[in-house]
């Protein structure tokens, strides 16, 4: 597909997954044009037919990809999906209402519903999440982001017997490493002002330290790029030219260039030459100015004077 493009993709990969996928790429080598060929189109037929699923279900998604490919090609993919979601904890989960899944799983204890939300996606787990008590939601928040490895033997057991007990409001048709920060992360993002409040509040009572954590993560340095100009520039009104300067160091062209362009050209020129000759950076001083420069964003945030919408777009927006 061109490097171009590849670096796209590999950019919104986290770090871990880019390193396992910069491995295999090394070991494959040089690859056959028949073989690619071959591999491009099975791309091609699982990507139309996820997308199909979570628009209608595997139902719609057989109906689209008959008409389009025919009844016995259309078998051969649908059957490789509903393997993949077989083969996913809690994948049954993936085309049940959410409003469904909190009736039944509000009553369950903590870690379960915990365990669940974490298999879950983000979009999705904070929907259960904003529906819960809000007692519970901090409990659950917190059991999230400190679970780490969870044994397969047990998520078999709650898998089925959530499977067992939402069997009845499932359609047969749509069946099919564990918690930390960055699930919980993503869920809180999702959830409305009020829920996350709510939930980092609840936490601060807890874990003080756990929720200072949470909330440091929960928008990264390089998300600025999705903040608009005049966001940017209230930003930028706030922090050290020597903070901006080493918050930069090593970061993506596209983040340097969102805040070379909302300075005057005089002050761009004189970021660029401080940062010339800051030299090489201990990552640790850089992260320290990144995350100062995260707190004035969040801090105008809480003033109001800018807004971070949260949902499936993610979009920043003053």
């Amino acid at each position: 597909m061109g490097k171009e493009d590849a670096a796209k993709i590999m950019s919104h990969l986290r770090e871990a997954e880019v390193e396992e996928l910069t491995a295999e790429i090394m070991r494959l080598g040089q690859v056959e044009g028949d073989v690619a060929d071959v591999v491009l189109e099975e791309f091609h037929d699982m990507a139309t037919g996820h997308r199909y699923v979570g628009q209608g279900g595997l139902d719609f998604a057989r109906d689209l990809l008959e008409a389009s490919l025919g009844r016995e090609r259309a078998g051969e993919i649908v059957g490789r999906l509903n393997t993949v979601f077989m083969d996913v904890p809690f994948g049954f989960l993936g085309q049940a209402d959410p409003r469904q899944l909190l009736s039944f799983l509000q009553d369950e204890h903590p870690q379960t519903i915990a365990l669940v939300l974490a298999h879950m996606t983000a979009t999705q787990a904070s929907q259960i999440l904003g529906g819960l008590a809000p007692e519970l939601q901090a409990d659950v928040a917190h059991r999230i982001a400190v679970m780490d490895r969870t044994s397969p033997e047990i998520i078999r057991k709650v898998e089925a017997t959530l499977e067992r007990k939402m069997s009845s409001v499932l359609q047969p048709s749509d069946l099919s490493a564990v918690g930390g920060l960055e699930p919980l992360v993503e869920i809180i993002n999702r959830t409305d002002r009020a829920t996350e409040r709510l939930i980092l509040e609840g936490l601060a009572g807890r874990n003080p330290e756990l929720a200072e954590e949470i909330r440091s993560k929960m928008f990264m340095f390089e998300d600025i790029v999705s903040l608009d100009d005049r966001s940017i520039q209230l930003v930028l009104r706030q922090v050290e030219t020597n903070d901006l300067a080493t918050a930069l160091k090593g970061v993506r062209e596209e983040v340097r260039q969102k805040v070379m362009k909302n300075l005057s050209e005089r002050a761009a020129e004189n970021l660029a030459d401080e940062i010339e000759m800051l030299g090489p950076v201990r990552l640790r001083t850089v992260e320290e100015s990144q995350a100062k420069i995260v707190q004035a964003i969040r801090t105008l945030e809480e003033s109001g004077q800018i807004t971070i919408r949260r949902g499936d777009d993610d979009e920043f927006v003053g």
